[in-house]
């Protein structure tokens, strides 16, 4: 890599990432809110962004866990991180089952 571009990278590198998932939070509260009083809006994919809240919590404390207990990355104690991404599974399921059955309920499936 060149010099021009490592002084900038390693600015980048230093910032601390944590405010910014914080107010990435502001936006996607607002996304529910907003769906959440629009009728059309399928209700299980709702719930499913909705479920997205609770995987994030849940990840946040598995990584805790994972950091005091294993003093290890999330990423590294196999058990924590697969039940963590279990509940973004489920979410993503949800999402997807809520807008699949609007379509269909609603006769807007793809045409044959």
């Amino acid at each position: 890599m060149t010099d021009t571009w490592s002084a900038p990278l390693e600015r980048l590198a230093a910032i601390d990432p944590a405010p910014f998932f914080v107010l990435s939070l502001l936006p996607y509260l607002a996304f529910l809110w907003w769906a959440s009083r629009v009728e059309a809006f399928p209700r299980l994919a709702l719930r499913g962004f909705q479920l997205t809240l609770l995987f994030v919590a849940v990840t946040i404390v598995a990584a805790i866990v994972a950091q005091v207990r294993f003093g290890a990355l999330l990423a590294d104690v196999d058990a924590l991180h697969g039940s963590a991404e279990a509940f973004l599974t489920l979410s993503n399921l949800l999402v997807m089952l809520g807008f699949a059955t609007a379509g269909i309920t609603a006769g807007s499936g793809p045409k044959r």
